[in-house]
């Protein structure tokens, strides 16, 4: 009885050193996993594209159809790096805005940004200046415009307002 009464107290313990140890070795791995999956959002392209994105968002997911399924944004998006963060991410990220190398959660950028109306989208330089910031959807056709807008350099000389009324795109 002595021997199962010790057996029984053994095991009872390496459980419940098992349970507190797994908590921490699970904080430890997905602490690890945060350092290696910080994405970066420099662009490599002269200028670049954030997609500022909410799980809840409908035209977020109709705009993801949409860069998916038009080629007439397919094209246009070509010479633009192309990036999404989601509002309610905690995922580390890594971006230059402002000409300074900024490491964040998605969730802190997007409020760094203002970005909390969605989609939220953010036309940017590989300086990190921001050229434009759109709050809310846009047709592919009008989105076409603005990529334009942007890509052609016209954002130097005229507002986009302008721009898309003397393309027909407003």
């Amino acid at each position: 009885m002595r021997v199962w009464v010790g057996v029984l107290s053994i095991l009872i313990l390496a459980l419940i050193g098992c349970e507190n140890r797994q908590p921490s070795s699970v904080q430890e791995t997905s602490q690890a996993q945060s350092v290696e999956e910080k994405k970066s959002l420099i662009p490599s392209k002269d200028y670049a594209l954030l997609i500022v994105e909410s799980k809840s968002c409908i035209y977020c997911k109709q705009l993801d159809k949409d860069i998916k399924t038009e080629k007439s944004l397919q094209e246009a998006l070509k010479d633009i790096d192309l990036f999404k963060i989601l509002f309610e991410s905690y995922t580390p990220v890594q971006a230059n805005f402002g000409g300074q190398i900024l490491e964040m959660s998605e969730n802190e950028l997007a409020r760094f940004l203002n970005a909390t109306s969605f989609p939220n989208l953010i036309f940017y330089d590989k300086n990190g200046n921001i050229i434009l910031q759109i709050p809310g959807y846009l047709y592919p056709s009008q989105l076409v415009c603005v990529i334009d807008y942007v890509k052609s350099g016209a954002y130097k000389s005229e507002d986009v307002n302008s721009y898309l009324k003397k393309k027909g795109c407003a």
